[in-house]
């Protein structure tokens, strides 16, 4: 289960995929977690991922 909360969200899948998974799709498979879901509920942040640092700013 993934976090509501965007702010947490953030940090919660930016420290999953720098500690445990290789890709967003890798991570959302493991928590049946939706990835649109999660790349939409970060863009109100504006926030994107960014292969570069294999997170999201």
């Amino acid at each position: 289960m993934l976090p509501k909360d965007p702010y947490i969200l953030r940090s919660f899948v930016n420290t999953k995929l720098r500690d445990e998974f290789k890709t967003l799709k890798d991570l959302c498979a493991a928590l049946d977690a939706d990835p649109q879901a999660v790349f939409d509920t970060l863009a109100a942040l504006d926030d994107r991922y960014d292969p570069a640092y294999h997170q999201f700013i």
